[in-house]
């Protein structure tokens, strides 16, 4: 596959960005220390907090090298769907966006892989995955493709397209009561790590850059590693999981 470059034009239309000349933003902010004596008193030395690398204004093209992804990512919620708006604290980080570069792929074995995603795809990466760049106010992603964990073809995570090894669950609902009938409070309910296969990917690939079939198919009911995964809410209210294969441990029946 052909790889994508951002041009001039590209950014002054939609705010896509350079990715040449990347330079770190810092924020000062105030730091409390205690005295000897017990007593707290400010102190203003400043503290250099990390936030996105910003992109020198200057540089107006981006190429992603080999199997990299750029990814222009989605605005987090400010409100609910009631529209109260919501704390800065309680805003979730977004894991969707939209693909508006890919490089020019990879060579497994002797075949070439083409990528499972172009531009313009709506997608959903890993949690930690990939550099957050900053250009003109508008954040990016850039990340390799395997950190995406599927295709978002709808507004609902129940209709995510898996990729790879990627497979997507639907969450068994905790136990409401203990076996002898008894209510449990939502703090003593036990996280679920059992649900129902919805979608998964083609597979991974081998050493000759084949796909192998995943043993888990939609419909299964399977349990899984219990801190695995990234975990979703879909617009119906059940949750939902994304994970690698390699993190389901059992089917049941």
């Amino acid at each position: 596959m052909a790889a994508a470059q951002l041009t001039a034009s590209t950014v002054s239309n939609v705010g896509f960005f350079s990715f040449e000349g990347l330079r770190n933003s810092s924020k000062n902010v105030s730091a409390f220390v205690p005295l000897k004596n017990g007593i707290n008193q400010r102190k203003f030395n400043s503290l250099v907090v990390k936030a996105a690398t910003v992109v020198a204004p200057k540089y107006t093209s981006i190429k992603p090298l080999a199997d990299r992804v750029l990814v222009k990512i989605k605005e987090p919620e400010e409100k609910t769907s009631g529209g109260i708006l919501l704390p800065t604290t309680a805003v979730t980080k977004p894991q969707a966006g939209e693909v508006v570069a890919v490089g020019e792929g990879k060579t497994v074995g002797k075949n070439k892989i083409e990528f499972s995603v172009k531009t313009g795809t709506k997608v959903v990466y890993s949690k930690y995955a990939g550099t957050e760049l900053e250009f003109n106010g508008v954040n990016h992603l850039l990340l390799k493709e395997d950190d995406i964990v599927g295709i978002l073809e709808t507004e609902d995570v129940q209709d995510l397209k898996p990729l790879n090894e990627r497979v997507l669950i639907k969450v068994t609902e905790a136990e409401q009561k203990t076996a002898g009938g008894l209510l449990l409070t939502e703090a003593s309910k036990e996280k679920p790590s059992v649900g129902t296969v919805v979608a998964v990917g083609p597979g991974p690939l081998d050493e000759e850059g084949n796909r192998k079939p995943l043993t888990v198919s939609p419909g299964n009911t399977v349990m899984y590693s219990k801190y695995a995964g990234n975990e979703f809410k879909g617009k119906d209210g059940s949750e939902y999981i994304a994970l690698r294969a390699s993190d389901v441990m059992a089917v049941l029946s």
